[in-house]
C-alpha cells in the first residue's frame, strides 16, 4: 500500500497497514524458505543417521557435528539439545511427504487420500529406522518446555495432510477435522512403536479403526456441545499419550 494511502487512514489502524502481509496459505507456486540454516542442516542430517544406533541423545548430536566437519561446541546451535533431533525429523519428514506419495487421478476421495498420507508418513519413520527409538522421542516431546513446539508441528502435519488430500473446506469443519486428525495420527504413531507385525500391518488396522470411529461419531453427533466434548476428550488422550499427567 502506498504511503500516501496509509496516511489517509485513521491513526488507530495505520500500524496494521504498515505491517508486512502474512502468508496464510499453501502454494506450490511460491518457494518455501528452508527450515534450517546450512550449518544446522548439515549437523542434524548427519546426526539423524546415528539415531537408530544411539537414539535421540546429546551424544548423537555431537557425533553429527563431528561427521559434518564441525567442532563439538557447534552443538550450542541447538539450545534444546536432543529434542532438536526429534524436531528435525518431524519437520523434514512433513516437508518430504508431498514427494513421497502422488495420487494418479481425481477419482480417489479425500478420505482415502488422508489415510494413504498418514500411512506414508508412518512409513517414513520405518524407512528412517527410528520406530524402535520413537519412545525416546515421545519422552522428549512430553517435557513441558517442548510440548508447545511438538503440538505446533503435529498441527502443521495435520494441516499438510488435509491440504495434500485436496480438502478445500472453509467452514468450521476446517478446525474439527484437523484437531481430529492430529489425535488420530498421534495415537497411531504411539501404537506403531509397539507393533511387532510384518510391515506394521497391525498399525494400519489400528489406523483404520480410529478413522472409522471418527466417521461414526462425527456423523452421529448433531449437538455442537457434544462434538466439542468429543474433541476435548481426544485432546486429553493425545496429551496423555505424550506422557503429560492429566
Amino acid at each position: 500500500m502506498a504511503l500516501r494511502n496509509v496516511l489517509r487512514t485513521p491513526a488507530s489502524i495505520r500500524p496494521l497497514l504498515l505491517q508486512p502481509p502474512r502468508v496464510l496459505y499453501h502454494s506450490y507456486e511460491h518457494d518455501i524458505p528452508p527450515p534450517y540454516r546450512d550449518a544446522e542442516s548439515a549437523i542434524l542430517s548427519s546426526a539423524i543417521a546415528h539415531v537408530p544406533a544411539l537414539g535421540f541423545t546429546q551424544e548423537t548430536l555431537t557425533l553429527g557435528a563431528k561427521d559434518a566437519g564441525y567442532l563439538d561446541i557447534s552443538t550450542n546451535l541447538f539450545p534444546k539439545g536432543a529434542f532438536e533431533l526429534v524436531k528435525y525429523h518431524l519437520v523434514t519428514q512433513r516437508l518430504a511427504l508431498k514427494d513421497r506419495i502422488q495420487f494418479p487421478g481425481e477419482q480417489t476421495g479425500v478420505g482415502r487420500k488422508v489415510r494413504s498420507l498418514v500411512l506414508e508418513r508412518l512409513r517414513a519413520n520405518a524407512d528412517a529406522d527410528v520406530v524402535r527409538r520413537w519412545q525416546e522421542a515421545l519422552a522428549l516431546m512430553s517435557l513441558a518446555e517442548n510440548i508447545p513446539a511438538s503440538l505446533r508441528e503435529l498441527s502443521a502435519l495435520s494441516d499438510e495432510i488435509w491440504f495434500l488430500a485436496g480438502d478445500v473446506s472453509v467452514d468450521t469443519s476446517w478446525y474439527t477435522k484437523r484437531a481430529s486428525l492430529s489425535g488420530i495420527y498421534a495415537a497411531t504413531e504411539v501404537y506403531q512403536t509397539t507393533d511387532q507385525s510384518t510391515d506394521f500391518r497391525d498399525t494400519e488396522l489400528f489406523l483404520d479403526r480410529r478413522l472409522e470411529d471418527l466417521r461414526v461419531v462425527g456423523g452421529a453427533v448433531g449437538n455442537t456441545l457434544q462434538w466439542v466434548g468429543f474433541q476435548g476428550g481426544a485432546l486429553v488422550n493425545l496429551m496423555r499419550s505424550k506422557g503429560v499427567r492429566i
